[in-house]
């Protein structure tokens, strides 16, 4: 626009100039036309748009801000240059000088004149098109597209109303929506808002009550029971109704429309609990109908048990049954029906009746270790070629568990066993089958060689190896013992008396050491020696034999009856034969010296004397 109106005005100055010079018309028509198809052509020129267009706003923006404050921006540089160099060209170009003005322009002919003015007009212009605007212009802006430069603010004023307008429209929109919904929330729950967490966000008083009547008259609560049985309570069973209707309005009143904003970040106003109520006779009396409190349907609980299987002692667990109980029941069903729930697990309630014990409980494992500790217990009694083994399978017998898991440990039991072991094991006085020296076999009862158990002492031993889960191979406690633990007793070590034959051998370890002919007890007067397997107790030197009348001194005493034992009788003569029916002792051995003498040097105390 400015370089349009600059244009305008050098060729109004310059045609003003011209008609003072008289030309003829035709030559003044076509300097007309040629000036302005010069001063159009750079004009409508095709230029690329995106050069146009910024040229034009560059422009017009130039004069504003000329007018506005004294602001020199580089567009207004660019064109301001071309300008003034195009006005320098067309007054060189016209060669108008005010001060000197043609005196005779008739006598230049009006081709000429045209031709020089055209000529003149068209260099500077087609300059101006093409050089110095076209490269101020492209300058900036392709350095502005390719490459990021500060740039001083070049229409703040503008921007500024434009923020300012985007302000006012937006604080009016939020505080149109702002108002709009505190109308609407005068009549309207909050968003967000429940009551009985039932959502009720935007509705009216009336449309919440309705909502919430009908969930109570529909209301239902399913109890779970065990074994997967259910059983349900209906409302109007138990006459449930709202305890206060004038809760859903105190409830609206208490949320403010202006302050519906707040609300959507504080819940403290949008929720509510509308307490209902019901008549407890008639709970009561619907609990009562219950199929879980038929007797004929009710499992009692049970503790968990403990028994001796496979070897060991397990914990059964325990039977938890179906026997409810009604206190607890009545509350929790009372808290579901205030609380508006639908479901009851009356596991989950803890409304059944438990049990004392579970299987995990404290009492209940010391109980199972303790037992498992006794049954561990292995008691290998060796009797020679024989044995006996006490283990779980006949210790579980003797033990018991009371209902509280109390232990009982029946040592009478024990007692009885050790009875019998004795009973089998001890062989003091017992009939026994001997192979004489002859060969011949025999059967020889009493006397009191053997082995005898201990019992007492042996069932106390027992009793305590039990509790402690002692495992070992033993000899039972004995109060004597023998010569050999084999069945035969006797063994290979023994003396042997014929008293029909009046003839002694003395073996020791399968060997013969010494025999000969003896003289035994008088059959007449009732000395008879018995007969029977005894044991050596002792054996003396030099001792004095007294009895009533008698003292008759020995060399070599072995007492194995009592009173009557072997030893030599140097007095005698002869030995053997008859002589004991008549002439015989009083019930003891009378020996030969140096058998007698034999006998004692290789024989111990308790070795067994058999006599038949």
């Amino acid at each position: 626009m400015e370089l349009d109106r600059q244009i305008e005005e050098l060729s109004n100055n310059q045609e003003e100039k011209i008609t003072e010079v008289p030309i003829e018309e035709p030559m003044e028509e076509t300097i007309e036309e040629t000036i302005e198809e010069t001063i159009e052509e750079p004009i409508q020129e095709p230029l690329e748009e995106p050069l146009e267009e910024p040229l034009q706003e560059l422009v017009e923006e130039s004069k504003e801000e000329s007018a506005k404050e004294p602001l020199q921006d580089p567009v207004e540089e660019f064109i301001e240059e071309p300008i003034e160099e195009l006005s320098h060209e067309l007054s060189k170009a016209l060669a108008v000088e005010p001060e000197e003005p043609i005196e005779n322009p008739s006598q230049y002919p009006s081709e000429v004149i045209g031709e020089s003015i055209e000529d003149q007009i068209e260099e500077p212009i087609e300059e101006l098109s093409q050089d110095p605007c076209e490269e101020s212009i492209e300058k900036p802006i392709n350095e502005s597209t390719e490459e990021p430069v500060d740039e001083p603010v070049r229409h703040p004023i503008i921007k500024h109303k434009k923020i300012a307008i985007g302000i006012t429209i937006f604080v009016c929109t939020i505080l149109g929506i702002y108002f709009g919904l505190a109308i609407y929330f005068t009549g309207h729950y909050y968003f967000g808002s429940q009551i009985n967490s039932i959502d009720v966000s935007g509705k009216t008083i009336e449309e919440a009550q309705a909502i919430l009547m009908s969930r109570l008259q529909n209301y239902t609560l399913t109890l779970k029971e065990r074994g997967g049985k259910t059983e349900q309570f209906k409302g109007e069973e138990i006459g449930l109704k709202y305890r206060s209707e004038d809760a859903f309005r105190n409830f609206k009143d208490s949320q403010k429309p202006l302050k519906w904003v707040a609300a959507l970040f504080n819940k403290e106003n949008s929720k509510m609990t509308v307490e209902v109520q019901y008549d407890e006779q008639l709970l009561k009396e619907r609990i009562d109908q219950l199929s879980c409190f038929d007797s004929k349907q009710i499992i009692e609980p049970k503790n968990p048990e403990i028994k001796y299987i496979n070897n060991q002692y397990v914990i059964i667990e325990e039977v938890s049954g179906t026997k409810v109980d009604k206190e607890l029941l009545f509350s929790a069903v009372a808290d579901s029906i205030l609380q508006q729930e639908s479901e009851l697990d009356l596991e989950l309630a803890d409304c059944y009746i438990k049990s004392q014990y579970n299987s995990t409980s404290p009492k209940i494992i010391e109980a199972k270790d303790t037992l498992n500790q006794y049954i561990s217990s292995k008691i290998t009694y060796n009797f020679g070629d024989r044995q006996e083994i006490l283990d779980d399978s006949m210790i579980h017998q003797w033990l018991s568990i009371d209902e509280n898991y109390q232990i009982t440990f029946y040592e009478e039991k024990v007692k009885e066993y050790v009875k019998e072991l004795s009973k089998t094991y001890n062989t003091i006085g017992r009939t026994r089958e001997f192979i004489t020296s002859s060969g011949e076999k025999i059967t020889v009862g009493g006397g009191d060689y053997g082995w005898y158990i201990n019992q007492d002492e042996e069932a106390q031993y027992l009793i305590q190896a039990i509790k402690e889960g002692t495992i070992e191979t033993r000899e039972p406690a004995y109060i004597q013992t023998a010569f050999s633990r084999n069945s035969n007793d006797i063994g290979n070590t023994y003396v042997e008396i014929d008293l029909t034959n009046q003839y002694l051998w003395f073996y020791k370890n399968g060997t013969l050491i010494t025999e000969g002919p003896v003289v035994t007890g008088n059959v007449s007067t009732n000395h008879t020696t018995p007969k029977g397997v005894y044991r050596l107790k002792y054996k003396q030197r030099n001792a004095i034999l007294r009895g009533p009348g008698y003292a008759a001194p020995v060399s070599f005493w072995m007492p194995f009856n009592g009173d009557i034992g072997i030893h030599d009788a140097t007095w005698r003569s002869r030995f053997g034969g008859n002589i004991y029916k008549t002439n015989g002792s009083h019930g003891c051995i009378n020996c030969p010296y140096n058998v007698a003498r034999d006998i004692f040097n290789d024989i111990e105390v308790g070795t067994p004397v058999i006599c038949y």
